[in-house]
């Protein structure tokens, strides 16, 4: 294609001819003298130039109906090129390059973002087979648009559905979080500890310990929760990946995640002449949370300094040597 083609199909501003699909290549020199290979998409229906916006995403040019961002106002690019923020000048990631060109979206696929695209003329996210649904997940997650079983049709039903899953289970925990491990992280820190263990129990789970012979836990300070939806939560690794994710990002520290025994009643007594009883405790296996939001880990560790007995000096003692410390040149420590 020669320079005269292409000037009648691309502008000095970046408009494109009104031709409903094109597709071309075509050169332009970057900083330090480097050529960079753009291709340009145009699914723009108006031949108005001034109605049409021209995006630049992973080196290739989408032009696009400026309408179809208007109607959906709630997207991140509904927001950039709205009639209040281009009056207004609210944001600078709306102001075209010299090119008269948007340059939006790093870090998405060109084949990524033309399936997004859609959205805004259908509703609709057809994802190519080409396109991993993780990538148009977090695609999603940063244009705002709305990730879920209506928004999204693809061939892998298996990735959607885990998607999905991810999503729901980010809020599921949020709420677990909120109504019943915040109370009991809440109690742990009235009574000044700076870590909680928390195991998960079934609604109709019995425990029954001795007081005078408790179980022994491997916790000092357990606390249980009766709670057969957070039980069943728990049950599925992803979930538990899930949750251990939000509590980092809420300042937590050292989480651990997983299934362990927990005991319930008292099965059998050993009894040895001489010796307290051995109490033997039956054990089922529950969802448990450990975390701590201890700030000052390294310097709040109590160390201990084992007094071992010095050879040297009890050598000195039996020949006499009062052991007083003072330096004769033959007491060495050990």
């Amino acid at each position: 294609m020669n320079r005269n083609s292409e000037s009648n199909q691309l502008t000095s501003n970046g408009d494109l001819s009104s031709k409903s699909t094109c597709k071309r290549n075509c050169t332009n020199s970057g900083g330090g003298g480097k050529v960079r290979q753009l291709k340009t998409v145009c699914l723009s229906t108006s031949s108005n130039p001034e109605s049409r916006l021209v995006l630049v995403v992973d080196d290739t040019r989408f032009v696009i109906d400026k309408s179809s961002f208007v109607e959906h106002p709630d997207t991140l690019l509904g927001r950039m090129f709205s009639p209040f923020t281009e009056s207004s000048g609210a944001s600078s990631i709306t102001r075209p390059n010299e090119k008269g060109e948007y340059e939006v979206a790093e870090g998405i696929s060109s084949h990524c973002f033309r399936a997004i695209l859609e959205f805004y003329k259908s509703g609709v996210i057809r994802c190519p087979s080409s396109v991993p649904i993780t990538e148009l997940r977090e695609a999603c997650d940063y244009l705002l648009i709305p990730f879920d079983a209506d928004t999204i049709k693809c061939q892998n039903l298996g990735g959607l559905l885990h998607e999905i899953s991810n999503e729901g289970a980010k809020s599921q925990f949020e709420n677990f979080l909120e109504t019943l491990l915040f109370p009991a992280m809440v109690s742990s820190a009235q009574r000044g500890e700076r870590e909680c263990h928390i195991a998960v129990l079934l609604d109709d789970d019995i425990v029954e310990w001795d007081d005078e012979y408790p179980p022994q836990i491997g916790q000092e300070h357990c606390q249980t929760i009766y709670s057969s939806d957070l039980h069943r939560f728990f049950k599925y690794i992803e979930n538990r990946d899930v949750a251990k994710q939000i509590l980092r990002d809420r300042g937590l520290k050292k989480i651990r995640l997983g299934i362990e025994g927990f005991p319930t009643h008292e099965e059998k007594r050993r009894w040895r002449p001489g010796a307290r009883p051995e109490v033997i405790y039956n054990y089922v296996q529950r969802p448990f949370v450990r975390m701590s939001w201890e700030k000052e880990e390294a310097k709040s560790r109590h160390v201990d300094f084992q007094c071992v007995k010095s050879k040297s000096i009890t050598n000195l003692a039996v020949d006499g040597v009062d052991g007083s410390g003072e330096d004769n040149g033959s007491n060495n420590s050990s």
